[in-house]
Formats: C-alpha cells, sequence, structure tokens
C-alpha cells in the first residue's frame, strides 16, 4: 500500500480538510452514540498539535442533494466539542462564501466543521467542480473515513486527486489491520460469515474461499447451506432458490482447499421471541414446525477448535438471532474464545459490519479483539476483495 500517513505530511500553518464519517444517531436533537466522533479524535489532535488548522468534511444522512435543516452536522457540535475538549467552529455551507470565510478566520490549532457535503448533488456524482472547490480550501487532504471509502464521492476521491493526500490515524489503523487479516495474514487463517442471506454476501463468500483456510457460516444462511445439502430446516429463513450457489460456493471451497464448517447441531424454537421454549437438536432433525435460531453447542466445540488451530480471524455476521435470549448463546461463546485466544497472543481478530459490531459489543468481548471496524459497507466490500475508491485515490496520490 502506497499511501501516506500524517506523520509524512509538513502541516504546520496548513490547513487540513479532513474527511471523517461522524454520520452519528440522534435522537431529540442529541447524539447517542458517540463512537464515530471518538475515533477521529487522535487524527484532529496530531493535526491541531503540529500546528495545523483542522477542516471537517463530512456527511449525515441522505439529503439527496438538497439543504434539508434536520440533516445539519450542526447538531455534532456538542459531542465533538466535548471529544476534543475545545470549542469548534462551524461554517453554514461546505463551499463558497460561507466556508472560505470561517476558513480565513482559523489560526493554526482551530477546529472548523464545514456543513453537510451532501447538500450539494455534485458530492455523490463526484463532481469535479465541486471536488475543486472543497480543495480550493486547503493545503493537505486527509480522509480519515473508511467507512466511506467505498464511495466515490467528491469529498472522499475527487479531492483527493488534486491535493497532497494522507489517511488519518483511524483510516491508517483500519487499512493495517485489513492487510494483517487477508492482504498478508498470519496462517492459518479462518472467516466467520453470519447474517439473514447468502444472496447478500455471494461475492464475500466467492472471495474467501480462494483466500481463507477455513470459513464458518452461521446465521440465517448457514440455513440455505443445510438445504443445498438436503436437510430440512423447518420453518426456518432460508433461501431456497439460492440452493444451487451455495452447493457451487461449496465446491469451489473444496477445489481451493477452504474447509467449510457448517452446523452440525442447532437450537430451535417454534416462536421467534425472548425466552421462547427451546430445544438442540441435529442439524438434519429440525421439526417441520420449528425453526432454526442459533448454533448448537456442539458446532460451538468445532468452531472452538478451528479458532484454537488458527492464527488469524475475520469475523462478518453472527451465528444466530443474538438480538434474543437464549438465542445469542453460539455468538457469546464463539466470541469469548476468539477473545480468549486473542488475549493471550494466540490470534490476531479482525471483526466489522453493524450486526458484527453489535453482537460482539453485547457478549462485553469487543474490546479483546485486535480490531474492530467502524465500518458497514466498507468493510464488506473489502473482504469482498473490492477496490475502494478512497483508498485508491490515496494510492495515486
Amino acid at each position: 500500500m502506497a499511501w501516506k500517513t500524517l506523520d509524512e505530511m509538513d502541516l504546520a500553518g496548513k490547513t487540513a480538510l479532513v474527511r471523517v464519517d461522524i454520520n452519528v444517531p440522534v435522537e431529540n436533537g442529541r447524539v447517542t452514540d458517540t463512537t464515530r466522533i471518538d475515533r477521529i479524535v487522535p487524527t484532529l489532535r496530531d493535526i491541531t498539535a503540529a500546528g495545523g488548522k483542522a477542516v471537517l468534511l463530512a456527511h449525515f444522512g441522505r439529503p439527496k442533494g438538497q439543504r434539508v435543516e434536520d440533516m445539519s452536522l450542526k447538531v455534532t457540535l456538542p459531542a465533538l466539542e466535548a471529544a476534543l475538549g475545545r470549542k469548534v467552529a462551524f461554517a453554514e455551507d461546505c463551499i463558497g462564501l460561507p466556508a472560505k470565510a470561517a476558513v480565513a478566520a482559523m489560526a493554526p490549532g482551530d477546529v472548523l466543521l464545514l456543513e453537510n457535503t451532501r447538500f450539494h448533488a455534485g458530492e455523490e456524482k463526484n463532481d469535479p467542480q465541486l471536488a475543486a472547490a472543497l480543495a480550493a480550501l486547503g493545503d493537505v487532504y486527509v480522509n480519515d473515513a473508511f467507512s466511506a471509502a467505498h464511495r466515490a464521492h467528491a469529498s472522499t476521491e475527487g479531492i483527493a486527486r488534486l491535493l497532497p493526500s494522507c489517511a488519518g490515524r483511524l483510516m491508517a489503523a483500519e487499512l493495517r489491520a485489513l492487510e494483517a487479516a487477508l492482504g498478508d495474514p498470519v496462517r492459518p487463517v479462518v472467516a466467520v460469515v453470519g447474517g439473514a442471506k447468502v444472496s447478500t454476501k455471494l461475492d464475500l463468500l466467492g472471495n474467501l474461499v480462494e483466500k481463507v483456510d477455513h470459513l464458518v457460516i452461521g446465521g440465517g444462511m448457514a440455513n440455505t447451506f443445510l438445504i443445498a445439502q438436503g436437510v430440512e430446516v423447518g420453518k426456518s429463513l432460508a433461501e431456497h432458490d439460492m440452493a444451487d450457489t451455495a452447493r457451487d460456493i461449496l465446491a469451489k471451497a473444496e477445489a481451493t482447499g477452504c474447509a467449510v464448517l457448517l452446523p452440525g447441531d442447532v437450537v430451535v424454537a417454534r416462536e421467534f421471541k425472548a425466552h421462547a421454549a427451546s430445544e438442540t437438536v441435529a442439524a438434519g432433525a429440525c421439526p417441520a414446525d420449528a425453526m432454526i435460531l442459533d448454533a448448537g453447542p456442539e458446532t460451538v466445540a468445532r468452531i472452538a477448535a478451528v479458532f484454537e488451530a488458527c492464527r488469524t480471524l475475520i469475523w462478518n455476521g453472527p451465528l444466530g438471532a443474538f438480538e434474543i435470549e437464549p438465542f445469542d448463546a453460539a455468538t457469546n461463546a464463539a466470541a469469548a474464545k476468539a477473545a480468549e485466544l486473542t488475549r493471550a497472543g494466540r490470534l490476531i481478530s479482525v471483526a466489522g459490519g453493524g450486526d458484527t459490531v453489535a453482537a460482539l459489543n453485547r457478549a462485553g468481548v469487543a474490546a479483546d479483539f485486535t480490531y474492530i471496524s467502524t465500518a458497514g459497507g466498507a468493510f464488506l466490500e473489502w473482504m469482498e476483495g473490492k477496490t475502494l475508491p478512497g483508498v485508491a485515490a490515496l494510492d495515486a496520490g
């Protein structure tokens, strides 16, 4: 990877345009989860400590190229100021006179937040004129928004080709973690892929069977693979029309030497609700009126044994209906095993995706993983082996 880091940039007296992802949840005018804001603090502190001026570029919601007051980034200011422990200025637009005046008023060490880049239709179209107008505000470009790097937008891709560019601390950490997990990993490598549907993760599964030594399939998509092997799954969530595709993936895995682990025992219930009456049965013994909601303890033991034998783990998606008890048991147990091995220095563990982060937080082990990615779509596309425009633009710079 040819991208530069902050340490390679001359920031003293310079205006750094910093693309961040602070598209955070808000209720009643207040930010309810500051995780994304907290994770950009190291980049902003390093820029200001070096005597640079930090100008933040960000999107918020989906205003579709129009000014929507409910999607103003102004709502994030209190959380930004609390995280940084300092005043953050705000400009009512990301280009034009409001932006130019706000940047001109900055002193070295100041932080400025520009209004939602998606208030301009040119943002999502990667319009060269908008990219040029943004670039005119600064001296260097810092991308610290890996979670938006899969989009070729004016503020993520276009601008990177117009200014000296580098990765921020969060972006650099993300890229290094991902390179360690799939780019040049310590082998053997195991991937855990869960979630509801095979159809949403076809590219992912097709790429992984060529890259990893073991593939653990869980969640609703495991049911589709069981069907592909002639197993009855009762009323379980499954994609019957994807059975041929599942068989193709299994055949490809066999050809590439990737060992696929599917549930051998499952936890079934007649109702999808917390504490519903449940039982553990063999994967091929799901009653016709029941649904599979989790992997069973024997399957978890097999997963733990694979983790023990491997040196790198990449995880996307839960093993069962982790949101409700007792169907979170397999995800919690496997996550605890991965955390234990990581703490012992025996496993490099990288996880990402919305449900995955929520599941690991729920299991109380997220802090023990080597790296947790806050990116959703970008993490998934990277796992699929796709080129991320925002990262490629940094390489080009």
